[in-house]
């Protein structure tokens, strides 16, 4: 059974709408419903948490051109998008174009590249081709999977690299992409604002941050002062949008000279108040908070940070409502090549994201592959000292790019991989060596003999979409294997 692997990558760092037609407008709710959506799902495990909707409804849009049936009425239901496919494929080029008016700011960069690998020979429907060409400006570059799998991940990793200013190195795991691989889309997003007001270096000192009512860890806090001037002058320091309730704080941090981009922060008052504030989350409520908001001369304390987060979301998405086009035999892409012939086996998604006294930068790759204070002066005081969630929006459409949970600052590394495990299981003669895929940084080596270190890479690995694995016959001697980190 032949497969295709669809990929996507965005990189942005951390911005009110322009004028959209109702239709693009309607894509931007239907956005963010599945992105709060998604981090409803993601967000059960505790600590730091940290993703690109954006990127993940756009891997979506792209694999979403070629469902049929009922894979592509899941798909739908699921993600808000329209059922009339040329309509939706043009609305989501249009939003695209709105967000690549960022780019006209000179101190906001925004790139945005979407390419197509396909498989030399195999019947791709021009219609298909000619979505991804013009509705998604897709580059397209013809590869041959069946003979040099290998070079196409390095081919893809490189372009990741490039688009990404570096920030997402290798994300195509070894045995990703194999000889029943016919495609791979990837959109790249590289995006670096500086704040539109910086935080002085100098200001910035090292304070508490409580991770919970009986737990803190000293992290540097950025500070942003409401007033610098004389007591009795007009504060030469800026406005911020702000609200203020009971339970919450919400700021809005712009980056950009014309302020295109904004970091919003919604800050519990509890110290332990985050998840309670997270089960309100809703684009009613998140419209409702950003209605509210009205320019404020606010002290700001912000850590400095960096979070990186790595999500295996075929399960996710399948319990979201779309388990179809997971599920071989069952899903629908015939609009890709005209027969019922492939299925999503991964969906992959690697956020990154640093935020310091200058700006913020963040990358994000999501893969998916198929197989078979002064007098008369009001200021408020916004101290980000304990764990809070946020979101990086375009301001020229709406559009949440960014989203997630800061609970502890002094924590960068992903948490959302455990460890992989080998399992072996014998059949006949024959031994099978299995562990979850994906596994990146993970990769399976081997070692004839323990008292070395002659641990070499092995070859032969398939997956099945859940799970890697190789078949060995055992023969004299021994083989030792085990999983490192690449």
């Amino acid at each position: 059974m032949k497969q295709t692997l669809l990929t996507l990558w965005s990189l942005i760092v951390l911005s009110l709408p322009t004028t959209l037609t109702a239709q693009v407008q309607s894509l931007v709710a239907s956005n963010t419903d599945f992105a709060l959506n998604l981090y409803s799902q993601l967000g059960t495990n505790a600590g730091n948490l940290f993703l690109s909707p954006y990127s993940i409804s756009t891997f979506l849009a792209m694999t979403y051109a070629g469902a049929r049936g009922d894979t592509e009425a899941q798909m739908s239901q699921v993600l808000g998008f329209e059922t009339n496919q040329q309509q939706f494929a043009s609305l989501f080029g249009e939003l695209q174009d709105e967000l690549e008016v960022d780019q006209q700011s000179s101190s906001v960069q925004l790139k945005i590249a979407n390419a197509l690998w396909t498989q030399i020979g195999f019947p791709f429907l021009p219609s298909f081709l000619e979505t991804a060409t013009n509705q998604y400006q897709a580059s397209v570059s013809q590869t041959d999977f069946a003979t040099n799998a290998a070079g196409a991940t390095q081919a893809i990793n490189d372009w990741v690299a490039q688009e990404t200013d570096s920030k997402i190195q290798n994300i195509v795991p070894p045995g990703a992409i194999n000889a029943d691989t016919v495609l791979v889309l990837a959109n790249a997003i590289y995006f670096l604002g500086a704040w539109t007001y910086s935080f002085e270096v100098t200001n910035t000192t090292t304070e508490p941050f409580y991770l919970s009512s009986t737990n803190q860890e000293d992290v540097p806090l950025m500070y942003q002062p409401a007033w610098t001037g004389p007591l009795g002058l007009i504060p030469v320091t800026p406005q911020f949008d702000y609200l203020e309730t009971n339970d919450f704080q919400a700021l809005d941090l712009p980056y950009g000279t014309n302020e295109v981009a904004s970091m919003l922060i919604l800050l519990p008052s509890q110290i332990d108040g985050l998840s309670q504030l997270e089960q309100q989350l809703s684009p009613a409520f998140l419209s409702s908070v950003l209605a509210q908001m009205s320019p404020q001369y606010v002290n700001v304390f912000l850590p400095r940070f960096t979070l990186e987060s790595f999500f295996s979301l075929s399960n996710t998405l399948a319990n979201m409502g779309m388990p179809d086009a997971f599920t071989p035999g069952v899903a629908d892409f015939s609009g890709i090549d005209g027969m019922d012939d492939l299925f999503i086996s991964f969906v992959l998604h690697k956020a990154w994201g640093q935020v310091n006294e200058a700006g913020t930068e963040a990358a994000a790759a999501t893969l998916g592959g198929s197989q078979g204070n002064g007098v008369g002066i009001v200021s408020y005081t916004f101290r980000a000292d304990h764990p809070f969630v946020f979101f990086i929006l375009d301001n020229q459409t709406g559009t949440i790019l960014f989203m997630g949970r800061l609970a502890d600052p002094g924590q960068s590394a992903p948490t959302s991989m455990p460890i992989p495990q080998l399992a072996i299981t014998q059949s006949g003669n024959s031994l099978k060596i299995a562990w979850p895929f994906p596994s990146t940084p993970w990769t399976l080596r081997q070692n004839p003999d323990l008292t070395t270190t002659n641990w070499t890479p092995t070859g032969g690995i398939s997956n099945d979409g859940t799970n890697n694995f190789i078949t060995i016959t055992p023969s004299a001697g021994n083989l030792f294997f085990r999983l490192n980190q690449q």
